[in-house]
């Protein structure tokens, strides 16, 4: 069972080398590709969504606490930021808040992307500065929608 196992692990990683390259030959130029922001404490939950957003073409970077996600945007400056509300330290809400004191990041889509479901939750994150809220758990195709959908409002207005 174990060589099985090893046999598996071994495909699973050459086809995902894969879809690696063909995405990589497909999106483009590094340049050509939207850059996203994923902030969310619980690491398999950011893979995931970073998975689902890279296979749509996105280039992706990954925050695990508020503070990692202001020094990410800071650093990188993304096209678009998908923020948890429920994060160590600073939360999304407050992370929010202060990225929207930055004139850099006034018109950046931020998108919060949690679990909290409640109506309160999404009138918080509309007065945090969030121009979106993304209900968990979301499918791949309505994260990539979303995204897309934000980044066109974006350019549109800009």
């Amino acid at each position: 069972i174990a060589e099985r196992q090893d046999g598996q692990d071994e495909l699973n990683h050459a086809v995902t080398e894969v879809l690696l390259v063909c995405r990589m030959t497909a999106a483009g130029p590094p340049g050509d590709q939207a850059l996203v922001l994923v902030a969310d404490d619980y690491a398999d939950v950011r893979e995931m969504y970073a998975e689902f957003l890279e296979f749509a073409g996105f280039r992706v970077i990954q925050a695990q606490t508020g503070a990692e996600a202001l020094d990410a945007a800071r650093e990188f400056h993304p096209d678009v930021i998908l923020m948890d509300v429920t994060m160590p330290g600073l939360d999304g809400f407050t992370a929010t808040r202060l990225l929207r004191q930055d004139p850099a990041f006034a018109t950046t889509p931020i998108l919060m992307l949690t679990a909290h479901v409640f109506a309160e939750h999404e009138e918080s994150a509309q007065a945090a500065g969030c121009t979106g809220f993304i209900r968990k758990p979301c499918l791949p195709d309505d994260l990539v929608r979303e995204v897309q959908e934000a980044l066109q409002r974006s350019r549109q207005t800009s």
